[in-house]
């Protein structure tokens, strides 16, 4: 048996036909997607990988949910990852440091830019209508424990860690304690999103201090025009909600007198699937800072918007 014999064969041939990236790229412009990231050739480096192949890696990497040193092994060792980045079976692709710093490169900007380019292009298919929108809000967990920042805060001579001593202390200044209820404490950030509720896609994210209040954050995330659907934390933004001459759907709470039960059981149940919007989301920041872990928002907003969009199964 002859173990010599050379075949030829090209990536695109390794690519079933119904694989995921192939439908994604059949249902979007990455072209226009890549144009919408604005950054100078000279900063890409001297590696020569352009910029349409690196952005095509970072949003890759986010939909693999991947840190740079594991994409670039992914990159590496997957043949349809290469193909849908736009490299050949043979071509060096992008270490972790390259990566890295193409992502430092372009900053949160960039990255909300190319977020937006994907929901206007969503829109544009009539499956984004933001006729009724989500807003909620869930953790970004920092640490799951504060031990040395616990023991620095008794070194200097504090009786206890709270958000005013943290940034004396924190190696992240801008984390902070965040609860949900008396019981149920975490470190880090708070993300803020809105979901329109014809697509379930997610149309505005947004980063803040683990400490704000669902309502300041409410703020970000609003609608131009419809419905808003809120929990019992956004009672304090119904306010602002009406001034932008939008329509509150807000579970009143308890002890308000314009409380309406069958109301709020109903939007309750209208909110219920929307609540997944989390669920399929890691809850773990990898980076220091509110301008960062903003812009990795973003690119996992975009993410989670691809999976929507395959979901959908549009033509």
């Amino acid at each position: 048996m002859r173990t010599d014999q050379i075949e030829m064969v090209s990536v695109e041939q390794l690519v079933p036909a119904e694989h995921t990236y192939r439908k994604l790229k059949k249902l979007l412009n990455f072209e226009r997607i890549s144009r919408s990231v604005k950054i100078q050739d000279k900063e890409l480096g001297a590696d020569g990988f352009g910029k349409p192949r690196l952005i095509m890696c970072l949003i890759l990497q986010f939909m693999e949910d991947l840190s740079d040193r594991e994409f670039e092994r992914f990159i590496g060792e997957n043949n349809v990852a290469k193909w849908f980045c736009g490299f050949g079976l043979l071509e060096k692709t992008p270490d972790y440091t390259t990566i890295c710093k193409f992502r430092n490169s372009i900053g949160t900007k960039q990255m909300g830019n190319l977020f937006h380019e994907v929901k206007r292009q969503m829109q544009a298919k009539n499956c984004c209508s933001e006729v009724f929108t989500f807003v909620d809000s869930c953790a970004l967990i920092s640490k799951l424990s504060m031990w040395e920042e616990r023991d620095k805060a008794i070194a200097a001579g504090y009786e206890r860690l709270n958000n005013e001593v943290l940034p004396m202390v924190s190696s992240d200044p801008e984390a902070k304690i965040g609860a949900k209820s008396d019981k149920k404490f975490w470190y880090g950030f708070k993300k803020h999103v809105a979901v329109d509720m014809q697509s379930g896609m997610i149309t505005k994210v947004a980063v803040t201090p683990a400490n704000t209040p669902d309502a300041d954050g409410a703020k970000r995330v609003l609608p131009k025009s419809g419905a808003v659907t809120g929990d019992k934390g956004y009672v304090g933004a119904i306010r602002e909600i009406l001034r932008r001459g939008l329509h509150p759907m807000v579970i009143k709470r308890n002890n308000m007198k314009d409380k309406n039960v069958d109301l709020d059981r109903w939007i309750t149940k209208l909110r219920c699937p929307y609540e997944r919007t989390f669920s399929k989301q890691n809850n773990r920041v990898r980076y220091k800072g509110i301008i960062k872990n903003q812009g990795a928002e973003y690119m996992y907003a975009t993410a989670y918007n691809f999976r929507r969009l395959l979901a959908l199964n549009l033509s």
